[in-house]
């Protein structure tokens, strides 16, 4: 029976010493000797001493759902909706643990996020935010939270505005004032295109008074006769009309006198 102590033993311990770090995660290092090591660690099992510890990170893309309230250039409060989507930098994981732990997302990615809607909601008024520029806020609040975690080991992906809430009276006013906007450009684009429709009318009228003037200008006594001798003749060809022709009208045209 002892001869199977010592390697129980041994397996216990191995078994006590392996460390996983799954699909979609990274993992660090913590010795307690020398406390947080440099390497990364990708997914696979390890060998970790028992008095030593691999702490893991998730390293995929995560989204959070913030609740923020700032105040609008006129002073006005407005409740934002909004998500962020972030992650941690794989290669920097070890920086990650060192300086901000895992709990890293409550420590300095939300307060920044917080932070910067704030600034760059005060440069805007309530209807340009729940409106006309929601798509500028989102990008000024993505430009800043760059900024301020250029130097850290977090990766921004996005964020976005879900919804704004503003006081249903003012909401209203909005709503309205978009309405006149889309009718008034409506109207202006009638006009337009009435405007070119009668251009365009205007245009093809003198065209067909220059034609005419044209062919009132081409028209003479000479043509009128040429063209009457040419009537004449076919009608005295035809098999079905007999015509007695008798000297010239006024015009200088044959006069026709009708069936006998």
């Amino acid at each position: 029976m002892n001869k199977w102590i010592l390697p129980l033993l041994l397996l216990v311990g191995l078994a006590a010493g392996c460390a996983k770090v799954d699909s979609g995660y990274g993992g660090v290092l913590w010795t307690a000797f020398s406390g947080t090591q440099d390497d990364n660690y990708t997914e696979g099992w390890y060998f970790v001493a028992p008095w030593n510890k691999l702490i893991t990170y998730d390293v995929r893309s995560q989204d959070k759902q913030e609740v923020l309230h700032v105040l609008a250039s006129n002073g006005l409060s407005i409740r934002l909706e909004s998500s962020i989507r972030y992650r941690p930098d794989a290669k920097r994981l070890a920086e990650l643990h060192q300086t901000l732990g895992p709990d890293y997302y409550n420590v300095i990615v939300a307060p920044t996020l917080r932070s910067e809607a704030r600034k760059v909601g005060g440069r805007y008024l309530p209807e340009e935010i729940y409106s006309t520029k929601r798509s500028e806020v989102e990008s000024g609040i993505f430009e800043e939270m760059q900024k301020a975690l250029k130097d850290r080991p977090i990766i921004l992906e996005a964020i976005l505005i879900r919804n704004v809430d503003l006081p249903e009276k003012l909401k209203r006013a909005i709503q309205d004032k978009l309405e006149e906007e889309q009718r008034s450009l409506k109207m202006k684009f009638t006009l337009s295109r009435e405007r070119q429709e009668a251009e365009r009318k205007k245009i093809e009228a003198q065209g067909i008074a220059e034609r005419n003037r044209i062919i009132t200008e081409s028209i003479n006594d000479k043509l009128l006769r040429y063209e009457g001798i040419g009537a004449t003749e076919r009608l005295a060809n035809s098999k079905n009309t007999k015509v007695i022709v008798i000297g010239a009208g006024k015009s200088g045209l044959p006069l026709i006198l009708g069936n006998l």
